[in-house]
């Protein structure tokens, strides 16, 4: 027999939900108004279980219509259901965000920005809320190269927008957080073997343990290998240079490694990655079709300390540690003929931030703290190998410091508001200052408007100011370069849909002053970066994500206008991008069908444009087709779609061919 609950008893069981959401997600619920329980407690409890809750906004936990931005979330199962094997393949499907490939890493775009060649250092990469962005390129590892694993990704919190008011330097367009798992999600021994087109195999193996004292670890390894296939560039279509054909000289290769223990209040984190990749581009003036190869390695290790001291008090302390290894290795004319050039770099840094989170004043939460660090090594050097000639042999260290603090506080009406400002100061830049400043207003349960204005910077890196080479494809150092700033309008609506899902829509101005560009001198036609005047960018991004039983949607569409301070177009800028995920079950059956669709309009390059494109993924996701096991199969750039990328200042092509067709296939088993 079913006995219906009181009313008040169904209130109490959602707000137990919520608060239980927010306890696993270190929440602090004494933060919670009159207004937003009575909300929360009318959500079914169905529906409760979506709630999602981000922490990389503010340094706090929030759910997401309460953030100073418009976060999106991107889960394991999106993981899995689309087959993505990079960070830079969950990312390209984000509002307003899209991705190009030079053959040799991943280059993210944002709002119509991105600049060929820029390392990614305009974004801020966190693994676990820890910084990983190098001491030398301020790279952000977003391809192959990644640190991470994408089958020990948790979930994916992307804030779009400034965030130097919260994160300092390169946190210009947005941060990016990994979140990865715990041993409790991956309870026991796991494996997985992998296989795709040209030649591609992975092999992956993790653990995970979890104890009733709360003690849990994680280890987890994967190596991978891929042949590439053979490449044709017509700027080389002589008969001494292979008919323009580059041969055996895309492969890629290497392996990651993660480690994970926590126990009370401490949790440590250790990631690494070892990558070598083959460039058949001939880029940077290397010899067309001779062996050219990078290989980055970067190593990760955080300890970090989270305690309540008491119901208004939370402490969180953070130590950090990275290093990271740059070699490329290529063939160079010289006057004695070919050499063997060798151009690399050495980067070590370390880092300590604390910060408390205080909710003992009524209606307000304030997060205060301060980080300090050392770049201990920003070394660069290049050499000829024979004969022996040194080239480039630049050291230098920088130190950095900051303070910050942020107020959320919460007023009748429904009103929100979020203020913060941050003080960095380095030694190889002068001081900034960021301020932030959002008004949310609840406007119906279901409605929620956002004005939100930012401002943040970037400092040159050292490859940027002291890299400097003589000769064919070399570069000038350029040691009076100025920290890149920029300040951003936006407005953004969301609405919650019945049963499950949302909508958003945001309109946005961004300026950029001091913008940092690679381009080509004049005098010496070496590479250099310089300051440029400003760049400005208007756009507008529609975005839906919605649930239907068991088919889960996501949409979205922008449109975005970059243009120089001359009014000119940006290079590598499209003017729209469309973008469709789909997820279902097949009928009748465990498996699932994951289809997206990826589009963009034409781009301006360095000599004329290159036109749009749409490409369609498909992946099968087949549980249990063994006892114990789970297969998937993945068909990218499915109708074979011939495109291609803006290529930098560092190529002979003004664009890069991007990847045909492939097919790749996974078998992931669990051992019991």
């Amino acid at each position: 027999m079913f006995v219906t609950k009181p009313p008040r008893l169904r209130s109490t069981m959602r707000l137990a939900l919520v608060i239980a959401l927010c306890w696993r997600s270190s929440c602090v619920v004494a933060a919670t108004s009159g207004d937003d329980e009575r909300e929360l407690t009318t959500i079914p409890l169905e529906e409760l279980v979506q709630i999602a809750v981000v922490t990389s906004a503010s340094k706090f936990a929030q759910i997401t219509s309460e953030a100073p931005s418009s976060v999106v979330v991107l889960t394991a199962a999106d993981i899995r259901d689309f087959g993505w094997r990079t960070l830079a393949d969950a990312l390209a499907t984000l509002p307003g965000m899209y991705v190009s490939n030079d053959r040799n890493y991943a280059y993210l775009g944002a709002r119509g920005f991105l600049r060929p060649g820029d390392y990614n250092s305009r974004f801020l990469l966190l693994i676990d809320g820890v910084r990983t962005n190098d001491a030398v390129f301020d790279q952000a590892l977003i391809g192959t190269e990644g640190l991470v694993d994408m089958s020990m990704v948790k979930r994916i919190e992307f804030v779009p927008g400034p965030g130097s008011a919260v994160y300092g330097s390169n946190a210009l367009f947005g941060v990016i957080n990994v979140i990865t798992r715990e041993g409790s999600t991956l309870p026991g021994m796991h494996a997985a073997i992998a296989a795709g087109s040209y030649r591609e195999r992975k092999a992956s193996t993790s653990y995970g343990w979890h104890s009733q004292n709360g003690a849990d670890v994680l280890i987890a390894a994967s190596v991978f290998a891929r042949g590439g296939q053979d490449v044709y560039y017509p700027e080389f279509d002589t008969r001494d240079q292979n008919n323009g054909v580059a041969a055996r000289l895309d492969h890629d290769r290497g392996h990651n490694v993660l480690f994970k223990a926590a126990y009370d209040d401490f949790a440590l984190t250790a990631t690494h990655v070892d990558r070598t990749k083959g460039v058949p581009t001939a880029s940077f003036g290397v010899l067309f079709n001779t062996p050219h190869s990078t290989r980055d390695t970067q190593t990760g290790l955080a300890l970090a300390w989270n305690r309540q001291l008491s119901p208004q008090v939370a402490l969180s302390v953070g130590i950090n540690w990275g290093r990271a290894d740059y070699l490329a290795i290529g063939t160079y004319a010289r006057v004695n003929g070919p050499t063997v050039n060798v151009d690399g770099a050495h980067a070590r840094w370390y880092g300590v931030n604390v910060h408390a989170t205080l909710t003992g004043l009524p209606g307000q939460k304030v997060v205060i703290g301060g980080e300090t660090g050392i770049d201990t090594r920003q070394d660069q050097f290049n050499f000829d190998v024979r004969p022996y000639d040194v080239v480039l042999s630049d050291q230098r260290f920088a130190n950095r410091s900051a303070l910050f603090v942020e107020d959320e506080i919460r007023l009748p009406g429904g009103f929100i508001i979020n203020a913060g400002v941050r003080y960095d100061r380095r030694s190889d830049s002068s001081s900034r200052i960021s301020p932030r400043l959002a008004v949310l207003n609840k406007l119906t349960p279901l409605d929620t408007v956002k004005l939100l204005y930012g401002s943040a910077f970037r400092s040159p890196n050292a490859y940027e100011k002291y890299h400097a080479l003589a000769g064919s494809g070399g570069s000038l150092a350029n040691e009076n370069l100025r920290p890149e700033r920029i300040t951003t309008r936006e407005i953004v609506l969301e609405h919650v849909l019945p049963g499950s899902g949302h909508a958003t829509l945001s309109m946005y101005h961004y300026l950029m002053s001091e913008l940092i560009n690679q381009e080509l001198d004049a005098g010496t036609g070496l590479l250099v970066f310089r300051n440029l005047d400003h760049a400005t960018m208007n756009g507008a991004e529609a975005a839906l994500e919605r649930q239907f039983s068991d088919m889960r949607l996501r949409a979205s569409v922008a449109w975005q206008m970059g243009r120089s301070g001359s009014g000119a177009e940006l290079i590598e800028s499209p003017r729209r991008l469309a973008k469709i995920n789909l997820a279902a079950p097949l009928k009748g059956s465990y498996a699932k069908f994951g289809s997206e669709l990826v589009c963009s309009s034409s781009r301006q390059s360095n000599r004329g444009t290159v036109g749009g494109y749409c490409v369609s993924n498909l992946t099968l996701t087949v549980p249990r087709v063994l006892p114990n096991a789970d297969l998937s199969l993945s068909l990218f750039n499915a109708l074979d779609k011939r495109y291609a990328d803006v290529a930098s200042g560092a190529f002979q092509q003004d664009t890069i061919a991007r990847q045909s067709r492939t097919l790749y296939a996974k078998l992931a088993y669990r051992f019991r």
